[in-house]
């Protein structure tokens, strides 16, 4: 059996903390934890509908969906890791208590899947690739968003 270096280990570390951190802020209700481990030039891809760059354009996202789900959690299922790249498989999941994307508020208790790559510099996220399971989320609420 072969042993990574000290340095190596601590990098790993180091870099799934932050990404932890990053789901944490979600969780936790907190959207100022993200400038711990976001750069300043973090490239979300892709941004949500008038969603501002880098992690001041987060905040706004957190907050909302927090006010839609008061509880919402994100359950980290599978991390898979090499030095500056992160890939996760999760689930958010919550109870359905405010307004999202226009829908009102209807009660229910949902959960769905989020899939996302991240890269990080220096112990800090540089861009992540996500994908939510948006359309498994309206069938459980029942409707989609008003279209314009």
């Amino acid at each position: 059996m072969s042993t990574l270096p000290t340095e190596h280990t601590e990098r790993l570390r180091i870099e799934r903390q932050a990404v932890e951190t990053f789901y944490r802020a979600f969780s936790n209700k907190n959207p100022d934890l993200v400038d711990e481990v976001l750069a300043p030039n973090w490239d979300d891809i892709p941004l949500a509908p008038g969603q501002g760059p880098g992690p001041e354009g987060i905040k706004p996202i957190i907050r909302s969906v927090v006010q839609a789900f008061p509880d919402v959690r994100i359950t980290v299922h599978d991390m898979v890791q090499e030095p500056g790249r992160i890939g996760v498989r999760a689930e958010i999941s919550g109870t359905h208590e405010g307004e999202l994307f226009g829908i009102a508020p209807t009660g229910k208790s949902v959960g769905f899947r989020l899939h996302e790559f991240h890269t990080l510099v220096d112990g800090r996220l540089t861009a992540t690739w996500h994908m939510e399971d948006w359309f498994g989320l309206f069938l459980q609420l029942g409707q989609f968003p008003p279209q314009a």
